[in-house]
């Protein structure tokens, strides 16, 4: 057991995920008129990357069947998990304690933010639903991804969730704009996991784990992802008609084109070759990432004189 081994199994690359959308609510709430206090964003941005781990480590853990059989079946780079409980690099009841531990740290700094920074009433419930999609998505008895409901719920915590999280604990309140930016995120990571689903099919079928591939299939959910994708460059656009800075929409051309590619991709079935599927992996990331990193370009572009920090 090495560090490296904790590194990995935490999936430390994964977390960029959460903190680009965390970062893009923050820096709107400075744009339209917020003190963006260092110190809350700080402690707001380690509380979430907490919660992430806590799902990162339970799905190691609740997982651990179809990870097993994953490497027999059909592993790529991206699914699978991190394989380190697989090959026993580290004992499970460890990982066990430590997603208690990390669960109470979670919970201390959303007490503290509230309480002590006075970040807004909603602070701890919205930490709460963070917690509780983390925990239970993989965790039994709940076991949410078993229940058709794991993609929407990643779609919320990384999507709306990580957004307002960022912007709410600054402003003190809620905002329409924000909730908008959120949904073509929200479209763009159920990609990013609907497609990490593929290769993990034959394993999660074996083990009867029913998420939404499973349930619906690789052909009806390449549509779906088609489909996403499709709504996710529609949404893209939304806010830029409600007010935020059109230059966005030229930092987000390059993604709209990668977008296409993989959704054409996906309708013609290169997910059922391993080399080209794993590619698709990696695009459904970028676009995710793309996405959020053009509407903060775009923001820096047109506000950052008039966002200040303390």
């Amino acid at each position: 057991m090495s560090i490296k081994h904790w590194f990995a199994l935490s999936r430390v690359p994964f977390l960029s995920v959460l903190i680009a959308p965390y970062i893009l609510g923050a820096l709107y709430a400075g744009a339209v008129g917020s003190t963006i206090r260092g110190q809350v964003f700080w402690l707001g941005l380690a509380g979430a990357l907490l919660v992430q781990l806590i799902a990162h480590y339970s799905g190691e853990v609740y997982d651990l069947p179809e990870d097993r059989l994953s490497v027999k079946l059909e592993k790529n780079f991206f699914t699978g998990g991190s394989q380190v409980l697989v090959e026993n690099q580290i004992p499970v009841r460890k990982v066990k304690t430590l997603i208690i531990l990390v669960l109470l740290a979670a919970l201390l700094i959303g007490v503290v933010l509230q309480f002590y920074y006075r970040s807004g009433p909603w602070t701890l419930l919205l930490g709460l639903t963070g917690i509780c999609c983390a925990y239970f998505y993989s965790k039994p008895p709940l076991r949410l991804v078993n229940r058709g409901i794991g993609e929407i719920l990643i779609a919320y915590a990384f999507g709306w969730l990580s957004i307002n999280t960022g912007f709410y604990l600054q402003a003190g309140r809620f905002d329409a704009l924000a909730g908008l930016i959120s949904l073509p995120v929200a479209y763009a990571v159920t990609n990013m996991i609907l497609i990490n689903e593929y290769p993990d099919y034959p394993a999660d079928k074996q083990a009867a784990k029913q998420n939404l591939l499973v349930r619906a299939g690789k052909s009806k959910c390449a549509v779906l992802y088609a489909c996403l994708a499709g709504l996710q460059v529609v949404a893209f656009f939304l806010p830029l008609a409600k007010g935020w800075p059109l230059v966005s929409g030229i930092f987000y051309l390059p993604v709209i084109c990668l977008s296409g590619f993989l959704a054409f991709a996906m309708l013609r079935g290169s997910y059922k070759d391993r080399g080209k599927l794993e590619k698709i992996c990696l695009g459904s990331i970028l676009v995710n990432l793309g996405t959020v990193l053009s509407y903060i370009a775009g923001l820096l572009w047109s506000c950052s004189k008039c966002i200040t920090w303390i």
